[in-house]
């Protein structure tokens, strides 16, 4: 069944610090190791899929609806309502259904090292219930949606600002090895945060059981990116 936002506030009665949180959450300088990982991007710009502004928007618009919509914004909705009513079990219960969920090695490693940086982070930021997770296999997600809830940052703006930090970091990924310019990284933005309300108001209304990723051209590029001969990236 879809699941409905657990955390809702009038403007009135809005933590007046959330949505500094929330940009401190999505923020680039956060140390979680984001810049290191293309997720298959690098293998797409190698082989040719991707390679000019026009391929990066149709190759990240895909990831996007595809891929973050369906799998990763879903779970992290459920995630942000477990920690809103204190249910362990549905948070380790969507931890583990998002790390088997991604489909290489490569995928699975930077959803795993993502989390646990995420954890280390959090533990120094006093959400002291984030360090029982350092050695737990977890996924980003599941330490973003803790200090979320934590934050008082409300569902919806807590999958935007997900959806946000992973297309800049893609788009940031794409100006390196295109490449591109930076006033091309920054049209690329534009039009991806554009679609972005569409998102995650479709990922809002998934049931549990639509919830999967359908990109294989990434599944297939973060493969063969394990064995590619020179790498900048991890992923």
């Amino acid at each position: 069944m879809p699941v409905t936002a657990t955390v809702t506030t009038t403007s009135t009665e809005r933590d007046p610090h959330a949505l500094l949180r929330l940009c401190h959450l999505v923020s680039p300088a956060l140390p979680v190791g984001a810049y290191a990982y293309s997720q298959g991007l690098e293998y797409a710009v190698h082989a040719g899929w991707v390679h000019d502004e026009a391929s990066t928007l149709e190759w990240l618009q895909g990831l996007s609806a595809a891929g973050v919509g369906t799998l990763d914004l879903p779970i992290l909705l459920r995630l942000h309502a477990a920690w809103s009513s204190d249910d362990g079990a549905a948070v380790r219960r969507w931890n583990a259904q998002l790390v088997a969920a991604r489909e290489s090695a490569e995928l699975r490693a930077e959803e795993l090292h993502l989390g646990a940086a995420l954890a280390r982070v959090l533990v120094e930021l006093e959400i002291s219930e984030a360090g029982d997770w350092q050695q737990a296999a977890p996924a980003f997600a599941t330490l973003f949606s803790l200090a979320a809830v934590r934050w008082r940052i409300d569902s919806g703006d807590t999958l935007r600002g997900y959806l946000w930090a992973w297309s800049e970091n893609q788009v940031l990924a794409a100006v390196k090895l295109v490449p591109l310019g930076q006033s091309a990284g920054q049209r690329l933005l534009h039009r991806l945060t554009a679609a972005m309300p569409a998102i995650v108001e479709r990922a809002q209304a998934l049931d549990d059981e639509a919830i999967g990723v359908g990109t294989v051209s990434q599944a297939l590029a973060s493969a063969l990116h394990e064995s590619q001969y020179t790498r900048l990236f991890r992923s």
